[in-house]
């Protein structure tokens, strides 16, 4: 077997595996960003100003932490690996499909770091919310906009995990 012919053999036994892994990882970011969307935020705003301020403000440095970082990248890097592989084997279909995902979830990450992250810095920054004069003017400037921009994470995510889901599919019809 030549060096080309055993890379290709290679490449595509990891593909699978790295496409399940690249679906994996969507769906855990998929599935937090809808849990908020039907259950965080609207428990939330069921609350009281003080109240929502001290939970988003506790929740947004919880989160901050080495499993979340790592599904938060590699939602990316594995997606990202998988059209690289399928690119490599020939694989048009699967690859277009993993390369709209990736690209899905890219613009999750920048709508993350254009808005979202932003926010949740102008909320830790407002300070202790015991202390605040006017948290109800801290929650308006912040819950609105957050909110809205998390449904559309959970549909992009959501989207590129559907992507994913056909590119898996189509990979293991090409290769059976």
């Amino acid at each position: 077997m030549s060096a080309t012919v055993a890379t290709t053999t290679r490449a595509s036994a990891a593909t699978g595996p790295v496409l399940a892994t690249a679906a994996t990882a969507m769906g855990l970011m998929s599935g937090l960003f809808f849990a908020f969307d039907v259950s965080v935020m609207p428990g939330l705003a069921a609350g009281d100003d003080r109240t929502y301020v001290t939970a988003m403000q506790n929740i947004n440095t919880a989160i901050t932490n080495p499993v979340f970082g790592a599904v938060l990248v590699g939602a990316l890097a594995v997606p990202a690996v998988g059209t690289w592989l399928l690119h490599r084997s020939g694989e048009r279909a699967a690859t277009l499909w993993t390369a709209v995902a990736t690209v899905l979830y890219l613009a999750a990450l920048v709508l993350t770091g254009t808005v979202n992250v932003p926010l949740n810095d102008r909320l830790a920054a407002a300070g202790d919310p015991a202390a605040l004069t006017d948290p109800a003017a801290v929650r308006a400037a912040f819950a609105p906009t957050w909110t809205t921009a998390n449904i559309a994470r959970t549909v992009l995510c959501t989207a590129a995990l559907a992507a994913l889901t056909r590119a898996l599919l189509t990979h293991r019809r090409t290769t059976r």
